[in-house]
């Protein structure tokens, strides 16, 4: 993860953006009170997706026990 000053990052906005955006890789940014993080909003809707599922009753269990079951278990002819 890069890290760079808030002035680093105001003189550099939209090419971090899009940095952010092809690598999937956070940029840390330090500042004099504080410090954040630049994702690109891809991948914070991805860590929100996770975040909820994970939030979700027994999910976690239910996710590995269907990557762990043969696709033709997994197949169901739907009679619509």
């Amino acid at each position: 993860m890069s890290t760079l000053t808030t002035t680093e990052v105001c003189a550099n906005l939209n090419s971090l953006m899009d940095q952010a955006a092809e690598s999937h890789q956070p940029i840390h940014i330090t500042g004099k009170r504080t410090s954040a993080v630049l994702l690109s909003a891809e991948d914070w809707q991805a860590i929100q997706e996770t975040l909820f599922l994970l939030s979700v009753p027994n999910m976690r269990e239910s996710i590995k026990e269907g990557m762990a079951a043969p696709l033709s278990e997994s197949i169901k002819e739907l009679d619509w």
